[in-house]
């Protein structure tokens, strides 16, 4: 059976690295045009305490179309996508879970969830849950499923504090929130925030891809200037990955 680093060692020839800096979101790592915040950012509530993006998803692309092809496909192409990009998200988080513990403020996360779909539907057999409850050494012992759509009726990607609701009481665990995709950050702040009013701890999201459309502004000119191939040493947040630690 294929390692985890030989599953995901194609996709770092299309994958790209956020980065701290200038003219970059400091809350999602979309790029802007001198600001600290991208547009979205300053109109949702910052409910987490970090985000950490694996890879920028350049919409029509070879990321992106993974992204949406492991949850809307079927048969051998679906489950074939689903296993690559488990693999692409526990290598990020056995090198660098702990560099998002400590942008949270915490010595770790005691519970793993994820972001609920939009879609009611979808939502009951969402294949991330797999991903991250069975497939991802990293995280499956810790997983649990902590949040479910509200019935309250919201236009989509629109931010909401009951958009979510928890199914148990929290106290005080610090969680990290997993997602696939980050457009406009709804969808993980509304987790979030349903988290903490649960009684969670600190919430950090780490999300595989965050969404950007290559004709926006000088987004071409930016991604084109992201050292390529992907570094797995380095994450998001700037931090690299501890001494001895490998992909599996």
């Amino acid at each position: 059976m294929p390692s985890v680093a030989e599953l995901s060692a194609p996709y770092e020839n299309f994958m790209y690295g956020p980065r701290r800096g200038p003219d970059v979101c400091q809350v999602c790592f979309n790029f802007t045009r001198g600001y600290d915040r991208c547009y979205a950012c300053t109109q949702n509530e910052d409910w987490l305490a970090a985000v950490s993006p694996i890879s920028y998803s350049v919409a029509l692309e070879q990321l992106h179309r993974a992204l949406m092809g492991y949850k809307r496909l079927s048969g051998e192409i679906a489950r074939r996508l689903t296993v690559q990009l488990a693999a692409v998200l526990w290598r990020y988080l056995a090198a660098h879970e702990r560099c998002v513990a400590r942008a949270a403020g915490v010595g770790g996360f005691e519970l793993v969830t994820t972001v609920p779909s939009g879609d009611r539907g979808r939502d009951c057999s969402h294949p991330l849950r797999r991903i991250v409850g069975e497939l991802i050494g990293p995280t499956q012992g810790r997983f649990e499923r902590l949040l479910r759509r509200s019935a309250l009726d919201l236009a989509p990607r629109m931010f909401h504090v009951a958009k979510f609701e928890a199914v148990r009481p929290l106290d005080n665990e610090p969680v990290l929130l997993i997602d696939d995709t980050w457009t406009t950050g709804t969808s993980g702040q509304s987790a979030a925030a349903a988290l903490r009013h649960a009684g969670a701890g600190p919430v950090a999201a780490v999300v595989i891809g965050r969404h950007l459309n290559r004709e926006w502004h000088e987004n071409d000119k930016r991604l084109r200037a992201v050292k390529q191939p992907f570094d797995w040493e380095r994450c998001a947040l700037g931090v690299e990955a501890p001494n001895g630690v490998t992909a599996p």
